[in-house]
């Protein structure tokens, strides 16, 4: 992988984070009904995105693979809501149906990515 990529993978997800604290409404609606206290996850998923991405920003080669370590098991965390939107699609209209889909592969690229920027030379 290329060495932007990997460089951006941090500020990515230090802002992703940010967002939930920002929009949290957003975050919400896609949240299963199954779950509870969707504001609380919501808020705790975004902590876990910003610290992850601040770990990777780490010099610390180390911190940057427990960070990549701590983002892949968000990533899996947070599946369920992008699952959860795939299959209910009334819910999400202004969103194509294959773009739904499409979401969920997009998971393991991401996987892909934080553990590649956990491994870049400084």
């Amino acid at each position: 992988m290329p060495r932007l990529p990997r460089r951006a993978a941090g500020p990515t997800f230090v802002a992703a984070g940010l967002l939930h604290f920002v929009a949290p409404k957003t975050y919400e609606s896609i949240m299963p009904d199954y779950l509870p206290a969707h504001r609380e996850l919501v808020y705790a998923s975004g902590v876990a995105e910003a610290a992850g991405g601040a770990g990777l920003l780490s010099s610390n080669p180390t911190v940057r693979k427990w960070a990549a370590y701590w983002l892949v098991a968000t990533l899996v965390a947070v599946f369920p809501a992008n699952l959860h939107m795939a299959l209910n699609p009334d819910r999400y209209r202004q969103i194509p149906k294959p773009a739904l889909w499409g979401r969920l592969p997009l998971q393991l690229l991401f996987i892909r990515w934080v553990l590649a920027a956990a491994k870049r030379a400084d």
